[in-house]
């Protein structure tokens, strides 16, 4: 018999997370608890839901860049080993609780040296946290498997810097490199140097393009850097006509961004939020997925967005009617997707993913 699909049976379903902020998804608690042990009185609320209530105020401001203001309270609380390894620790419980099977999870170590710590501590601490949580977890029954992503923020000039930190690590836990932050006027042509390096030792990488700026920022992305994967890529949209009889014509970008199956990290909530979309019924996810683009369900930043997997997944089922073998493909395209080696993504979606779907599907 299928499963109803509500937020609780979603909640059932095993999940593939690709695009998850460390430093958006603090639990309040813990972000008063530190702050309240290192003397860090600048917060905005001074309880819990006070405070959940204001990140996700403030984050819902219709431009990216006042969106990203919310996180200097976050990363002011993540500058001590401890502080790295407890946020950690608790990203991977947490998202075990949504039963999220895979995830990779990004930051920008560069945020985090303001105590003094190197790039590579502070690694260190955020994969021992990750490699806690997955044991905890798996103690309870609930395997997953956490690998990390490490970010440049791209206004400044340390992307070549981060790079090599993702290659020292990548046989520690971190699968690949990103660039994140403000898209106009920072565009991903300003980091070849960095995504030269990674191709060059055989490394992956995402870029975030196509959120808060048009085409441009996907085409350099694409065609100038070589992404393996879109961060958003929302606005790919643009590039798409959608006749009156319902056919759809697809530009030359868009094209050869479905030709190569390029995947697609997108975040309902936060596009809301960021205004990259006015509502999650007018986001192009569903003309994206009719069209057989590789597109995937993410979270962006659970806390700004006050969100989890099973959320975004039963906010499309709203929007767009979605059922159990939508959600199915939508999963195992994000596992497709991973930076993880074939045959460990293979084993997840025909041990874990297909398996446990089958039972939701009956």
């Amino acid at each position: 018999m299928t499963a109803p699909l509500t937020v609780e049976t979603i909640g059932q379903a095993p999940k593939a997370l690709l695009h998850d902020h460390l430093d958006g998804g603090l639990r309040p608690a813990t972000v008063l608890d530190i702050a309240g042990r290192i003397g860090y009185d600048n917060l905005p609320a001074p309880d819990e839901a006070g405070l959940a209530a204001w990140f996700r105020t403030a984050a819902h401001s219709g431009s990216l860049e006042r969106y990203l203001e919310p996180f200097a309270h976050t990363v002011a609380v993540m500058q001590t080993p401890e502080s790295l390894h407890r946020v950690a620790f608790e990203c991977v419980e947490d998202l075990a609780a949504d039963n999220v099977v895979y995830a990779e999870v990004r930051f920008a170590p560069e945020l985090h040296i303001d105590g003094g710590l190197s790039l590579d501590d502070v690694v260190d601490a955020v994969l021992a946290g990750f490699a806690d949580g997955e044991k905890a977890a798996a103690a309870e029954g609930r395997a997953i498997t956490v690998r990390c992503l490490v970010t440049a923020m791209r206004h400044a000039a340390r992307s070549l810097e981060i790079a090599e930190l993702a290659v020292r690590f990548r046989d520690k836990g971190v699968v690949g490199f990103d660039i994140a932050g403000a898209e106009a006027g920072y565009p991903p042509t300003r980091h070849l140097d960095a995504f030269e390096y990674m191709r060059s030792h055989n490394a992956r990488f995402t870029i975030h393009a196509g959120e808060a700026f048009g085409l441009p920022s996907i085409q350099e992305a694409l065609a100038f850097c070589g992404a393996d994967r879109l961060g958003h890529g929302v606005r790919i949209v643009d590039d798409i006509e959608v006749l009156p009889d319902g056919t759809a014509h697809l530009g030359r970008l868009a094209a050869i961004l479905r030709d190569k199956r390029i995947p697609l990290e997108m975040c309902p909530s936060s596009n809301v939020q960021t205004g990259a979309v006015d509502s999650i019924a007018n986001h192009p996810f569903d003309l994206l997925a009719r069209l057989r683009f590789r597109v995937t369900v993410n979270t962006d930043n659970r806390l700004m967005s006050d969100t989890t997997m099973s959320q975004e997944m039963f906010r499309l089922v709203e929007a767009f009617g979605y059922g159990w073998s939508d959600l199915e493909r939508f999963t195992i395209n994000a596992m497709k997707s991973a930076f993880l080696h074939f045959d460990e993504r293979l084993a997840l979606i025909d041990e874990v993913i297909k398996p446990r779907f089958a039972v939701l599907i009956g």
